[in-house]
């Protein structure tokens, strides 16, 4: 049943990760390679802030305005660049903040890491058993989804598919294309942000080595697998890999194979993402009306 619970919160706490990738990705088509950094930054400034008897509720504010704060410092200058150098830069920034993490050591405890989070306290209810904590992530995803249903199904959602498709179209229509994207940009890293928080409290111990691209390879193939640009795509995706994924930490594997397991869910991640990025570039749910600009 604990395992259950686990890969229950786990994939939860994914969703809303995804969710607020599939908003930079799928709907205004920012490919940013260093979202873990916001991730991680938020985890960082919450645990921090706990460790020093701040209140879970002020300590998530905070945690997701530096989340906000450090998406909107980056998005100026990267997103007046286009196509892999955008990539190249946020790809820069989520390896700068990691080795951040790794070397500031009186601040982060460096690779040693942050032990001893405690649980969170939200309006005097503590969350400490597993079925409480599933229980907080499953409201805050559904916050999260309503959040951002509402968000893209507004005019401003309309004009994020827009700029994705043709911002040339967009600015001639006089939408400010730059603009759209630094709110999509800074809207992503907040609900990452919020992703990183919750992660933090519930394994209670972070460190350098939980911040790396291999979390955003695994959050982009989240969002790719289930249907970029979809509502439910983030949804889908979450519970197929982190299944696969949780669940292998708990097989009953030889000794000696257990090294092997780490590469080689590297390896297996990183050539799905190729074969579906060729094969199946839509995902297991397509986006509606975009089944026939498919094959023009």
């Amino acid at each position: 049943m604990d395992l259950f619970l686990h890969l229950c919160v786990m994939i939860i706490i994914y969703i809303i990760f995804a969710m607020s990738l599939n908003l930079e990705v799928g709907y205004t088509g920012l490919f940013n390679f260093g979202h873990v950094a916001f991730f991680g930054i938020s985890a960082y400034t919450s645990a921090l802030l706990s460790l020093q008897q701040v209140p879970f509720e002020l300590s998530l504010l905070i945690a997701l305005a530096m989340a906000g704060l450090w998406g909107f410092l980056l998005s100026i200058p990267s997103l007046r660049l286009r196509g892999d150098y955008f990539g190249i830069v946020t790809l820069g920034f989520g390896e700068i903040i990691r080795m951040v993490f790794q070397n500031e050591v009186w601040f982060t405890k460096g690779p040693m890491g942050l032990p001893g989070i405690p649980k969170p306290i939200l309006f005097s209810y503590r969350f400490a058993t597993l079925s409480q904590y599933l229980l907080l992530t499953l409201g805050f995803a559904a916050l999260t989804f309503l959040i951002l249903r509402i968000i893209l199904r507004s005019p401003f959602g309309r004009v994020l598919r827009a700029i994705r498709e043709d911002e040339v179209a967009a600015e001639a229509l006089g939408k400010n294309v730059f603009f759209f994207r630094i709110k999509s940009f800074v809207i992503g890293s907040l609900f990452a942000g919020l992703a990183g928080t919750l992660w933090g409290h519930y394994t209670t111990f972070i460190s350098p080595g939980d911040f790396t691209l291999l979390e955003t390879i695994l959050v982009l193939l989240i969002v790719v697998l289930g249907g970029k640009g979809t509502e439910w795509g983030p949804v889908l995706g979450a519970f197929v890999l982190i299944f696969f994924q949780e669940s292998l930490r708990f097989l009953r594997l030889p000794a000696e194979w257990t090294r092997y397991l780490a590469p080689l869910q590297q390896m297996i991640f990183g050539g799905l993402l190729i074969v579906l990025m060729i094969f199946r570039p839509e995902g297991l749910l397509k986006e509606k009306g975009r089944g026939s600009n498919a094959g023009n």
